[in-house]
């Protein structure tokens, strides 16, 4: 492979694909909506950059888009932060799935070798975890369709692969952290509870090294689950309270998922009574808060090759960067 298109390519996780892609001396075509988060995001590089909605693109131009490359990354779609109106399903699969279904039978069609989707841990746990139906909330269910249905349109035709991307941290030029939302919600408060399960964690290096290694040699239909470390929610709120300077004010408690389901049921009954709809309920989101969601990094990283990383440094750069444009 010689030449990749980068779906999302001036995104937090497409532009270190970028940037990965071309230290391995590989040609880049990046395709993004517009505006640019930074006019020198992509300066002294030969990044061929263009600013447009794919979705709204006829599949001649995509064709065209696609006639000199023989990788796709697939960096692009909504993820779980957003709350559609009801049904979220069929929002998510509108958001989701079809676009994914498109570009990759699109993608067979010009001949493209290797397709990557960036995908969600909590597919993984939809398969894993068998005494809840995680696999019903709209959210992990059309993370799993998304990637069946990519598999299927490159069955005999095209290796598609998908990584199932977990907590993610690193800053980039131009844009925000989303960890800031909950920076945001931890400014100036005496306490903030916590359940007490933890999460896979990683830095986005990882997702980009993972990245050209499922280009290079991930297997058709392999589902790629990336680790770092294991965070417990109670470690990154105190890693927040650092950050923020309210070590000496805040407390973070940790508290039983029992104690915090009625307020959660109560955000799901406000939100359908607005006729909006959370891609994973508010209950099962406390849920899955309350379980260990660690992943062995060994799983994907021999496969893929990516590399350990220090991801408490690039948490508390992270934070660092939430806290100053909370300020500005």
């Amino acid at each position: 492979m010689k030449k990749i298109l980068v779906l999302g390519g001036t995104g937090f996780l497409g532009y270190y694909t970028t940037k990965e892609l071309l230290s391995k001396g590989y040609k880049v075509k990046a395709l993004s909506l517009p505006p640019m988060p930074d006019e020198n995001l992509f300066a002294d590089t030969n990044v061929e950059n263009m600013l447009a909605n794919v979705n709204e693109l006829s599949d001649e131009e995509v064709l065209d888009i696609l006639s000199d490359v023989d990788g796709v990354i697939y960096a692009i779609g909504a993820d779980e932060r957003i709350v559609p109106d009801a049904p979220a399903f069929s929002f998510f699969y509108e958001a989701n799935v079809l676009p994914t279904q498109r570009l990759a039978r699109l993608s067979a069609k010009a001949g493209v070798e290797s397709f990557v989707i960036f995908g969600s841990y909590f597919a993984e746990f939809a398969e894993r975890f068998t005494d809840v139906d995680l696999k019903s909330e709209p959210y992990p269910a059309t993370r799993l369709l998304q990637e069946q249905i990519g598999f299927a349109e490159g069955e005999g035709k095209m290796r598609v692969s998908s990584l199932r991307l977990p907590y993610i941290f690193g800053t980039m030029p131009g844009r925000t952290p989303l960890w800031k939302m909950f920076t945001d919600q931890i400014k100036g408060k005496d306490v903030y509870p916590v359940l007490g399960g933890s999460t896979a964690a990683v830095t986005v290096k990882q997702v980009a090294q993972a990245a050209v290694g499922a280009l290079e040699k991930g297997e058709h239909r392999g589902t790629y689950p990336l680790g770092g470390i294991n965070l417990s929610h109670k470690e990154f709120a105190d890693m927040m309270v650092d950050a923020l300077g309210q070590k000496d004010k805040t407390q973070v408690p940790v508290v039983d998922l029992e104690t915090v389901l009625p307020s959660y049921k109560a955000i799901d009954e406000k939100s359908a009574a607005a006729g909006k709809e959370h891609g994973m309920h508010m209950v099962m989101n406390a849920d899955m808060n309350s379980r260990d969601l660690s992943i062995d990094p060994k799983i994907s990283m021999d496969p893929l090759g990516y590399e350990e990383d220090d991801v408490y440094a690039s948490i508390e750069k992270t934070l660092e960067a939430c806290v100053k444009a909370s300020e500005s």
